[in-house]
């Protein structure tokens, strides 16, 4: 893998900010949702929904599974999430 800079993608953050407001959840309860108590503080969640960090890829899994939404659909701009959230998967986890 390079050490180059990577591109976030400019509609993350927005549809981070949708998941939860969606399922209802504060910041410390998505953290909770998410199983990330060990890798990252409810902080986090503020700075990903602004836009100032990008989660690392294991807490961006966590956020497309309990939006029912496949890892592409949260990274690829083009893409946008489903009008209801929680989506029903189209795949097994």
């Amino acid at each position: 893998m390079g050490k180059g800079v990577r591109r976030m993608p400019r509609r993350l953050a927005a549809k981070l900010r949708r998941i939860r407001d969606a399922l209802g959840l504060s910041q410390t309860e998505m953290l909770k949702r998410l199983g990330a108590e060990e890798l990252i503080t409810y902080h986090r969640i503020s700075d990903y929904e602004r836009g100032v960090n990008e989660p690392p890829l294991e807490v961006l899994l966590s956020y497309a599974r309990l939006a029912g939404v496949c890892v592409d659909v949260l990274s690829d701009d083009k893409l946008d999430l489903p009008a209801k959230l929680p989506a029903k998967p189209k795949h097994k986890h």
